[in-house]
């Protein structure tokens, strides 16, 4: 199956960051958001990587203007009925989701191919809200889409082996690397990661070390480029949570409990360089603050 238009839900860190990818790659982008404001900001989000590109001279004026008419938004969800392959990037909310995939089965014409950049719901359960299992796919973007390399792919009892081999194919002409993994709760980069963030929120609650010393340990002993803390605040430590309590529910293994005080950093808002305070505090520019970052008091 040819793919022209990829249809992208969500305009925020990963929506924007995935069609930017796509409409570097030569593919038209509809990327839809129930408000006008979230899908600005996230149109702001690529203008502002592509300016960046652009002053360090790996891209210039008129790739960032060709990028930019590729690019569709929309509030309408009908309006993705032109895409052949959709990538929902919403919120890690079951209920959420499975709304919007009863909405574009509606919608969508039988040959679209419904994919899914969720962190670790199993796609089996996204795809039963559908009339064509078949075609519904996990295509799991790391973040920042743009910089990293990987797609997970995952596929549930009912994916065809031409939606896999589709989305394979996508994640190349991407400029990706896709990685199969079988559909169980959060997968294989999430069943690691987030029991490693975990973790270390256990251990800064626990007083093993302090924030910094967790970070560096990481860093400097085991050659990960950003520490755990600092890759939740990243991620958004209300995704960590949600990652956190799919995979308890899912194994039903005290290892996978959320820690007290990730639920803790939740309920009080300090989500991560989103909102400007997490494990760590950022300035106004949000996520381009982070090298700055100064000591939580």
């Amino acid at each position: 199956m040819e793919i022209n238009t990829v249809g992208v839900i969500g305009a925020g860190q990963m929506g924007s960051g995935i069609s930017l990818v796509a409409a570097q790659s030569g593919l038209h982008v509809v990327l839809h958001d129930i408000k006008e404001d979230l899908l600005q900001r996230g149109m702001s989000v690529i203008a502002g990587f592509l300016d960046r590109e652009i002053s360090k001279g790996t891209r210039n004026g008129s790739e960032k203007e060709a990028i930019f008419q590729r690019l569709k938004c929309t509030i309408v969800l009908e309006d993705l009925q032109s895409a052949d392959f959709i990538i929902e990037a919403a919120s890690e909310s079951e209920s959420i989701k499975f709304q919007i995939f009863r909405d574009l089965d509606r919608i969508c014409p039988p040959s679209t191919i419904l994919g899914t950049n969720t962190s670790s719901i199993p796609i089996g359960r996204i795809a039963a809200h559908t009339s064509r299992p078949d075609k519904v796919i996990g295509m799991h973007f790391m973040n920042p889409a743009p910089a990293m390399q990987l797609v997970e792919v995952i596929r549930s009892l009912t994916t065809s082996e031409e939606t896999y081999e589709t989305t394979c194919t996508l994640s190349k002409r991407l400029g990706k690397t896709p990685v199969e993994s079988r559909d169980v709760p959060g997968f294989i980069s999430n069943r690691i990661l987030m029991t490693m963030i975990n973790e270390a929120v256990f251990a800064l609650q626990d007083g093993v070390g302090t924030r910094d010393a967790i970070d560096a340990v990481m860093r400097l002993g085991m050659n990960h480029p950003i520490g755990p803390l600092a890759l939740a605040d990243l991620i958004g430590l209300d995704t960590c949570l949600s990652v956190m309590e799919t995979l308890f529910d899912g194994y039903r293994d005290t290892k996978y409990r959320p820690c007290p005080l990730l639920r803790q950093y939740v309920d009080a808002g300090w989500l991560g360089r989103k909102k400007g305070r997490g494990f760590y505090v950022y300035g106004p520019a949000g996520a381009e603050e982070a090298p700055r970052a100064t000591l939580v008091d």
